[in-house]
């Protein structure tokens, strides 16, 4: 009987997916419409693109039950086996039939049950071949080869969790990524998942706290790869501003810090962070203009010297310490000591408990970057060079979370993301419902939009930043904008009441 042309099948489904009508709104087709686009996966993935686990080999003449309590202690449920020239396999359907054998499994020896000449796949086949193969062989595993190399297998259930979701399998490569290397083509594939979330139509909100955590995995494992134990155990690392926030997505730049038990001294501390700092610049994540990075000494020293630091932010004449205190107050732990950052975050409150002046101070900096006021009433029909760009943080995102943040300082919400802030805030009353939950709306549709703007500079080879293009935004994108920058200037008027200051 001849095979099935699955190719075809496959091909036909991928020209059959429903095309989007804008960056933001995808056609839904539902579950026909995925399950198109996992076969499109499949098309357009390699073997090495999904998660491949590295080989545990085992000697052919080692008895099952050693063997067991060696996988057993792995966490594994395969082996493969050397016997010679042979190369075999291992899994529990062998240990099952070693199980009907009359030897008893300590004195019967692994080749005796292994299966040899597996199947294998080049890790440059196409992720359909490899499906293909273990479906016409009904097996569950395939070895991985680069050239005559052994370097993985490939199971079934990681090849069908890779097309059904990438995220997981991201965090469990950087989970047990050995070396920065290993580590960089984890964080690589996050990007990839970004475009497939976004081309899917999957809320912003979602994405952002998908990526959010994965990028912590990956600051996690780069922690524990360069950091001595020591020195994990006595400090705590942490990430700031709009990725402590979770609200960051494509890699822009490092907001971190380094906060160290009081009376820890660790020699070589200096090279560490330098080497962290460096790290992550090699991952994809740039430095931060400001300097604010734990290699840096104001970012990496003793809780004693923070505290320090915050009283000088808060009561000093410091020029940058509204920005260095507003950037501190989106700090998330990663990695050691969370208690730390507690105690920190706490001296905060302490400092603050009779500052009222301060907030109306600290609000006002909704209006660093201004606007005239009228040239965005001119949207969705600008002409001239007003139709040029927008910077969309400094005019939208900056003020909405900014001024959110200000609330959360003023009345102890200690929730991190704008959206849980502004709930956080109704729940106690002190906003109110309708606006929160416009605010909430805009906050996500700036960033969706920031998000497809960084999308298209990075696909014309530009570096992604917070420039918009308003040629390149469609009438209703163009309203929506329009629409989401008077919710944010509805809100800065808000606060020029609330905080008795004056607010375009």
């Amino acid at each position: 009987m001849p095979q099935p042309d699955l190719r075809a099948e496959v091909q036909e489904a991928a020209e059959s997916v429903p095309q989007k009508v804008g960056p933001f709104e995808p056609v839904r087709a539902g579950p026909e419409h995925r399950e198109r686009r996992e076969f499109v996966s499949l098309m357009a993935s390699r073997v090495g693109d999904a998660y491949v686990r590295k080989p545990f080999f085992v000697e052919g003449d080692m008895d099952i039950v050693t063997l067991c309590c060696e996988l057993s202690r792995l966490g594994l449920s395969d082996a493969l086996v050397r016997d010679g020239d042979r190369l075999g396999v291992f899994t529990t359907t062998n240990l099952r039939d070693a199980l009907l054998r009359p030897e008893p499994p300590a004195e019967l020896a692994v080749r005796e049950v292994a299966t040899f000449e597996p199947r294998s796949v080049s890790v440059d086949d196409e992720l359909y071949d490899a499906m293909i193969l273990m479906l016409r062989h009904r097996i569950h595993r395939v070895v991985v080869r680069r050239g005559d190399a052994v370097v993985g297998v490939l199971s079934q259930l990681d090849l069908m969790a890779f097309v059904a979701s990438h995220s997981h399998l991201i965090a469990l490569q950087a989970a047990q990524a050995a070396d920065v290397t290993e580590l960089k083509a984890a964080a690589r594939q996050i990007d990839s998942l970004i475009k497939v979330l976004q081309d899917d139509g999957v809320r912003v909100d979602v994405i952002t706290g998908l990526v959010g955590e994965l990028n912590r995995q990956v600051f996690l494992r780069l922690w524990e790869l360069v950091a001595p134990e020591p020195l994990r155990a006595n400090s705590c690392l942490i990430v700031m501003g709009s990725e402590g926030r979770g609200e960051q997505i494509i890699k822009t730049d490092q907001d971190n810090a380094l906060l160290l038990r009081d009376g820890f001294v660790f020699e070589g501390l200096e090279g560490v962070t330098e080497a962290f700092t460096a790290a992550l610049i090699d991952l994809g994540y740039p430095t931060c203009p400001g300097g604010i990075m734990l290699s840096r000494p104001l970012w990496g020293r003793p809780l004693a010297g923070f505290r320090d630091s915050l009283q000088q932010w808060i009561h000093g004449a410091d020029p940058q310490g509204t920005m260095n205190l507003a950037i501190f107050l989106d700090a998330a732990a990663v990695a050691g000591d969370a208690a730390l950052l507690e105690q920190a975050r706490d001296h905060v409150d302490y400092l603050l408990s009779d500052s009222d002046a301060f907030y109306a101070r600290f609000a006002s900096a909704v209006d660093q970057f201004g606007d005239d006021g009228s040239w965005w009433w001119r949207l969705p029909g600008l002409r001239g060079r007003a139709a040029a760009e927008i910077d969309l943080k400094k005019l939208g995102i900056f003020p909405l979370v900014h001024g959110v943040r200000t609330l959360a300082l003023q009345y102890r919400v200690r929730a991190l993301g704008t959206a849980a802030r502004l709930r956080a805030l109704v729940a106690d009353g002190r906003i109110d419902e309708e606006l929160a939950r416009d605010l909430i709306d805009a906050i996500h549709f700036l960033i969706g939009l920031k998000l497809a703007s960084n999308l298209r500079q990075m696909a014309d080879g530009r570096t992604p930043d917070n420039r918009i293009r308003l040629t390149e935004l469609g009438t209703l994108e163009r309203q929506a904008l329009k629409d989401s920058l008077a919710i944010v200037r509805r809100f800065k008027q808000w606060l020029g009441r609330h905080y008795q200051f004056d607010s375009l």
